[in-house]
């Protein structure tokens, strides 16, 4: 049976977590899922990809009207939840995982696929680290780096928190925490691969 590698990797905002995440899949070349997760769950559902956009990583409650599209769910009221639009992606999730060898960014993916052999992952960084990279790539400045950063964390620990029952950046729920301002991404990327080989993952 060919070897299967899943790595799920959870991120501090502005620590680089994506940028690692996608380094580690050019290294093993096996692909990537952040962003595709949100086009295949409307896809599968038949909702609009604005409306899994739209509560990304973040807890929320939408009526249809707008978004509800003719084909896919079939549904009797007119409003869906978090936990509909999460059991959504949480089966896109599981249903890569079961085909293929894939890195997941976020998205609980760690708890979704808790029943498999997985390597979980959180990415931290000092931060300044992280102000100074949100600030640059953003092109915005330091104070508005510092809220930006400190809201989509907020954001992203509410929605793990409430899904998983867990506690989000918590070393204690990864196989791996790593601050990546230590080996910078290539080297977090490296060390990630190597974790996983020495795993049997890889």
């Amino acid at each position: 049976m060919e070897k299967k590698t899943i790595i799920n990797i959870g991120r501090q905002f502005g620590s680089g977590g994506r940028e690692v995440a996608l380094a580690v899949g050019r290294k093993l070349g096996i692909s990537v899922y952040d962003n595709e997760l949100i086009t295949k769950a409307a896809e599968e559902s038949g909702f609009s990809r604005q409306l899994f956009a739209d509560i990304d990583e973040k807890k929320s409650f939408f009526s249809l009207s707008s978004f509800f599209s003719s084909s896919g769910y079939s549904l009797t009221d007119n409003c869906v939840g978090d936990n509909g639009l999460f059991n959504i992606q949480s089966n896109v999730i599981r249903g890569i995982a079961e085909k293929e060898s894939a890195v997941f960014i976020g998205r609980c993916s760690d708890y979704i696929l808790r029943e498999m052999k997985c390597l979980d992952v959180f990415i931290t960084a000092p931060e300044e680290d992280r102000i100074e990279r949100i600030s640059r790539r953003r092109g915005i400045g330091r104070d508005e780096a510092r809220a930006l950063m400190e809201k989509t964390d907020s954001k992203r620990r509410t929605y793990y928190n409430y899904f998983t029952f867990g506690d989000w950046g918590v070393a204690g729920n990864y196989d791996l925490c790593i601050d990546s301002g230590i080996l910078g991404i290539e080297g977090t990327a490296d060390l990630i691969v190597d974790v996983a080989k020495r795993m049997g993952l890889a």
